[in-house]
């Protein structure tokens, strides 16, 4: 499977060295062009979607997502890159408290989600309580599942007010790659640990004199798969060629993706979602606005763009990939009966949830299309019944790629063991405000930002179902099922 058409005769009927590369638009590939998809082969099922029903009610009622908030998203490295994950993370944390008149003695739990931990406050759950101002014997803690951390911060919650071990949770998920760590080599960290604990003069300057030129360079992050070596980027491009999915799908993703975001920010869409955050070190600037966002974009400027991740044959650019962003989200989770005696009336309510996962060195990002199918069955729902569709968009690749999946009979009976695909995608009941290409994506908060987004859409268009789908690292998919009523 390829990128390219099986043809490879040019427009003359003469044979071409290279195959003619595709130029399907989005609605064909994920129409009629859907059985391109890549699937094991007949037999092949890996069994992912058997899994158990689990309920969404608990003693006090569904689980309610009472309100949500987010810091605006930027591209690392610009507006929010003095402030760390804690820092961002308490801006959403003390606005949901204010906006909520909530009394902390309310808060039983809070869990947030982060791929890239501040080194000295790694707990980012229990110290967001702190920097609240929140009672301290308040417990927290700190997921880390990929891209889908605040959404595993969001059912970890959700799984605690079912059981009844809580009422009220603060869920969500930070992320500043403004702020990677950089590693040191093995060399040097055995070495600077045996400076630490030498005691004289000469015992150090021997410690030293054992470090070499190639011990001192650092040691570059990558996000990068620990199983296959492979970085993201790489794995849907390889993605993109085994499902056959053209150069011109994947950008018209990304132009849908910033047309709409510019439209939403012009229009005041984001502007309850979006917290004004003030940096450091002055906190005299206001940061109101996602700055990642190309209203201007179009298709012919991202034709123009050269692959990135395989320079000759790839189809991945800068302006169909999602950029790296710093940024914090944060909701506010109550059981049913408590939101009820509080007075309050929710964004909505967890009607279902469901992750699933596959070999990485297979689809990496292919998660979606596997988990969503469960997510809908626990809901009682077919993919037609829902409003509008929330998809997290790490690549446009990744999109169509799953897209062409729901809409496969062949990935239905090969992939899922389904006589029936789960259903075509329309293009405008999906990601109506802009997705992670347009928006950004700080790992550990995208989940939030997609739950927020969907309910307050669903709410100003006056509509009651929502599915939201993230793919992650480790070849991981979740999806899930909100409602408004």
């Amino acid at each position: 499977m390829s990128p390219y058409s099986r043809s490879n005769r040019d427009s003359t009927g003469r044979k071409s060295p290279l195959p003619q590369p595709l130029d399907s638009s989005v609605v064909e590939e994920i129409g009629p062009r859907a059985d391109s998809v890549w699937t094991r082969g007949p037999g092949c099922a890996p069994n992912i979607a058997k899994v158990a029903s689990r309920t969404s009610r608990g003693a006090g009622g569904r689980v309610a997502i009472v309100d949500g908030c987010r810091t605006p998203f930027c591209k690392a490295g610009t507006d929010l890159r003095d402030m760390d994950v804690l820092d961002l993370a308490g801006v959403t944390v003390a606005e949901l408290l204010a906006r909520n008149a909530l009394s902390p003695e309310e808060v039983d739990y809070s869990i947030f989600g982060v791929v890239v931990p501040a080194l000295h406050a790694p707990n980012l759950g229990r110290e967001v309580v702190f920097r609240a101002s929140l009672p301290m014997t308040i417990p927290g803690t700190t997921v880390s599942l990929a891209c889908a951390s605040s959404n595993r911060a969001i059912t970890s919650g959700a799984e605690a007010i079912l059981t009844g071990q809580c009422d009220v949770v603060l869920a969500g998920g930070a992320e500043s790659l403004s702020n990677v760590p950089i590693l040191v080599s093995k060399a040097a960290s055995r070495r600077l640990m045996e400076l630490s604990k030498a005691k004289s003069l000469g015992r150090k300057l021997a410690v030293v004199s054992k470090l070499r030129p190639r011990d001192l360079v650092p040691v570059s992050p990558a996000i990068a798969e620990y199983s296959t070596g492979m970085t993201m980027g790489e794995a849907c491009e390889k993605m993109a060629k085994e499902n056959e999915v053209s150069r011109r799908a994947q950008d018209e993703i990304a132009l849908l993706s910033h047309r709409r975001a510019a439209a939403a920010t012009a229009e005041g869409r984001f502007s309850r979602q979006i917290v004004a955050t003030f940096p450091r070190p002055g906190f005299d600037k206001a940061v109101t606005v996602d700055n990642g966002i190309r209203g201007d974009s179009t298709a012919a400027a991202l034709a123009k763009l050269r692959p990135v991740f395989d320079r000759r044959y790839g189809s991945l650019t800068a302006g169909n990939s999602s950029p790296i962003t710093d940024g914090a989200s944060a909701v506010l989770l109550m059981s049913e009966d408590k939101a009820r005696s509080l007075g309050y009336e929710p964004l909505g309510y967890i009607r279902s949830f469901a992750y699933a996962s596959l070999d990485p060195g297979t689809q990496l990002l292919q998660g979606p299309a596997y988990a969503a199918p469960v997510a809908l069955d626990r809901a009682g729902l077919k993919l037609s019944d829902v409003d509008l569709v929330e998809m997290h968009e790490a690549f446009g690749a990744q999109i169509v790629s799953n897209m062409k999946a729901f809409a496969s009979r062949k990935f239905a009976a090969q992939e899922l063991g389904r006589s029936e695909p789960l259903g075509q995608i329309d293009l405008e009941r999906f990601n109506v405000n802009g997705g992670s290409i347009a928006l950004g994506h700080p790992f550990g908060a995208t989940g939030g930002r997609v739950t927020i987004q969907l309910l307050e859409e669903l709410r100003s268009r006056g509509l009651n179902l929502g599915l939201i789908t993230v793919c992650a690292a480790g070849g991981i998919g979740f999806a899930m099922v909100v409602e408004r009523q």
